[in-house]
């Protein structure tokens, strides 16, 4: 059994076979996932999990070098966007675009999150 790092073991699994650039979904509740991207779905209620618990648990084993968030998020979720910006090397698009960014990702996880544009689209980066 793993003893450090991403145990639950779809999430370790999709994230094993990702490669430089992919790109990794982590969402809120609300965001449609499309029907040809993997999705782990770990909400199970309303905020549970909460978004940054997940981004913070896959950011200890998962390498990003960009993060994609909705621009929304500035004039509706500040608290979010700033915790995001301390983490991350964010790059802002429209909800819209990141809806339809979503359609070339890997994988999307789900969490319970609903509060507003509480999305990032991960891009992996690599380790070396």
């Amino acid at each position: 059994m793993k003893k450090q790092g991403m145990i639950n073991r779809d999430i370790a699994g999709h994230l094993a076979r990702f490669g430089h650039t992919d790109l990794l979904v982590i969402a809120d509740c609300g965001l449609p996932v499309p029907e040809h991207v993997p999705c782990i779905d770990l909400s199970y209620r309303i905020g549970e999990p909460s978004f940054e618990t997940v981004l913070d648990a896959v950011l200890e084993d998962f390498e990003a070098e960009a993060a994609y968030i909705a621009r929304e998020i500035s004039d509706h979720n500040k608290g979010l966007e700033a915790g995001m910006q301390q983490q991350l090397d964010c790059r802002y698009l429209s909800h819209e675009e990141l809806k339809a960014m979503s359609h070339n990702a890997k994988l999307i996880i789900r969490t319970g999150e609903a509060s507003p544009y509480a999305n990032v689209i991960l891009q992996s980066g690599v380790i070396f």
